[in-house]
């Protein structure tokens, strides 16, 4: 009986020497308070309820399962002092960042960037332990809310005004349509340059109809820009003296060929005849592109 005694101890004492010889890093300490706690309850509970061992047994297991303890306990209480440390730093830091915040108020949408900034430390700060990280969140989140709620208030104001710019900018657009039909470069240019003064000067529209209506605007501008393109290409110097030699080229083509062609015909020379009015036709069809 007493040797079976002893073996039980022993295994108690050989537990309690494992848990004390892990990985602390890696200890969840809840666990593992629980279960060196367990094993101190099992180790007390075999003192009353089992046989009594010879003393120097006795003495040997207890030394070995104080020791065990001791270093579990000496472990956690440095684990803790070291988180204790590390929560007393955020705690710090975090209060230092609710006093910044707090004094952004009187801001109003004018300190959100600075808020966020904030914000940003904040993740950083690491944790403070649950309570004052509630509380000093709750603090920190409250000077926000009034910083956003300017904001909000600002962002109703601004779309209230945004929704009259847009109303004004359609109309706006149903008077410049009407250019996608004018053909007249100058015209179309002064209509344009008038639209577009006026709307410069009605301001932003709602963030979510700014494409639907300067994509409207750019098809009218595409427009007068393509008549402004092709007035140039027709009157570019180097152009239009290039197409009056050509014309002048083909106009004296077509005179000559225009004098073979009555030669034929007085000769009644039928291939010639058609010869001619072939080329004629071409000679006089390239004439008309260049005057276009």
């Amino acid at each position: 009986m007493v040797q079976g005694a002893i073996a039980e101890r022993t295994a108690i004492v050989e537990e309690t020497e494992r848990l004390a010889t892990q990985d602390f890093s890696k200890v969840q300490w809840k666990q593992l308070t629980a279960e060196v706690d367990a094993l101190f309850g099992r180790w007390q509970q075999h003192q009353q309820t089992g046989p009594r061992l010879p003393k120097n047994e006795a003495n040997e297991l207890w030394k070995r399962f104080r020791t065990a303890r001791s270093t579990i306990d000496t472990e956690r209480k440095a684990f803790f002092a070291e988180l204790d440390n590390a929560h007393k730093d955020a705690r710090s830091k975090k209060q230092a960042i609710v006093e910044q915040a707090r004094a952004l108020e009187p801001q109003g949408v004018g300190g959100i960037p600075a808020y966020r900034r904030l914000l940003d430390e904040w993740k950083l700060a690491g944790r403070a332990g649950k309570r004052y990280d509630d509380a000093l969140w709750a603090q920190f989140k409250a000077a926000g809310d009034v910083l956003y709620g300017a904001k909000a208030e600002v962002d109703a104001a601004d779309d209230e005004e945004q929704q009259a710019n847009l109303q004004a900018k359609l109309a706006l657009l149903d008077e410049a349509e009407p250019i996608l039909q004018i053909t007249e470069r100058t015209a179309a240019r002064d209509k344009l340059t008038a639209v577009q003064l006026r709307w410069d000067a009605i301001g932003r529209v709602p963030r979510d109809s700014v494409k639907t209506v300067e994509d409207r605007l750019r098809k009218v501008e595409t427009h007068v820009r393509t008549l402004d393109e092709e007035f140039w290409r027709k009157n570019n110097p180097e152009t239009k003296a290039r197409s009056e030699g050509l014309a002048s080229q083909l106009g004296a083509a077509i005179d000559k060929l225009q004098r073979e062609l009555d030669a034929a015909k007085a000769d009644g020379d039928a291939r010639r005849i058609k010869d001619a009015e072939e080329a004629l036709a071409a000679r006089r069809v390239w004439l008309d592109a260049l005057g276009s």
